[in-house]
C-alpha cells in the first residue's frame, strides 16, 4: 500500500467516526422539533441486519453496527477519491449521491427506511459528506 493510500485511509476512518456522530444532527432536530423518535433512524437502520419485528434493543444495536460499517465505509472511499480543491462541497455532493443509492434503491427495499422522511434523511446524508469533506481536508493540509 503505497503512503498516500494508507494516509487516505486513516483519514477514512477519522472523518467517517466524526461524520458518525455528527451527521445525523438533522434528522436528531427534526424528530425533536415536531415530537417524533429521534431513535427512529437507528432503529430502521437496524433493519438492515436484523428482522424488523425485532425487539427495539436489537434493532438499535443493529442500527449502530449498520452505521458504523456504512460511515466508516462511505468515508473511506470519500478520503481516496475527494479532490485536493473543492474538498468540502465535493463531500456534500457525494453525501447526495449517497443518499441516492442508500435512500432510493436500497432504502426502498426496507419499509422501516422508506418510512423516514426523505428530505430529513437526504439532509442527513449531505452533512456525512460534508463533515468527511471538512475532515479530509484538515487532515491533508496538516500533512
Amino acid at each position: 500500500m503505497s503512503p498516500c493510500t494508507a494516509a487516505a485511509m486513516g483519514d477514512g476512518v477519522v472523518a467517517g467516526a466524526v461524520a458518525w456522530a455528527s451527521s445525523g444532527l438533522p434528522s436528531t432536530l427534526h424528530a425533536v422539533a415536531t415530537g417524533g423518535d429521534p431513535l427512529a433512524p437507528v432503529q430502521a437502520a437496524g433493519t438492515l441486519l436484523v428482522a424488523p419485528e425485532s425487539p427495539v434493543p436489537a434493532l438499535l444495536a443493529g442500527g449502530v453496527i449498520a452505521h458504523t460499517g456504512l460511515s466508516l465505509g462511505w468515508a473511506t472511499l470519500l478520503a481516496l477519491v475527494l479532490p485536493e480543491r473543492g474538498t468540502v462541497l465535493a463531500g456534500a455532493a457525494a453525501g447526495l449521491l449517497i443518499a441516492g443509492l442508500d435512500l432510493g434503491v436500497v432504502g426502498r427495499r426496507y419499509p422501516a427506511i422508506a418510512a423516514l422522511p426523505t428530505a430529513v434523511q437526504v439532509a442527513d446524508h449531505l452533512a456525512f459528506g460534508a463533515v468527511v469533506g471538512v475532515v479530509v481536508r484538515r487532515r491533508r493540509r496538516r500533512r
